[in-house]
């Protein structure tokens, strides 16, 4: 199982080398403080199913949709991990 730090560094570690985004902030929404795009979201659920270790469900994507700021992400990839396990 992993942890909550696992994740937030993991998830921090992302947004560093993919999308050059250092220590963004936990409660700003990320499409308007960092431009944080569809295409983005997209990348940032490919990196979280290789993190995870299994393929996201489409109901699963569609709740990532409405993620805005990096604690919801954390939040988010907690559940699904949780829910696997």
């Amino acid at each position: 199982m992993v942890t909550r730090k696992e994740i937030e560094n993991h998830i921090l570690h992302i947004f560093q080398e993919e999308f050059e985004i250092e220590n963004p902030e936990n409660d700003v929404d990320l499409r308007e403080s960092y431009g944080f795009d569809s295409i983005d979201a997209i990348e940032l659920l490919a990196e979280i199913e290789d993190f995870l270790g299994f393929e996201l469900t489409l109901d699963e994507k569609k709740q990532a949709m409405e993620i805005r700021t990096i604690i919801q992400i954390f939040d988010y990839v907690e559940n699904l991990e949780k829910i696997r396990s």
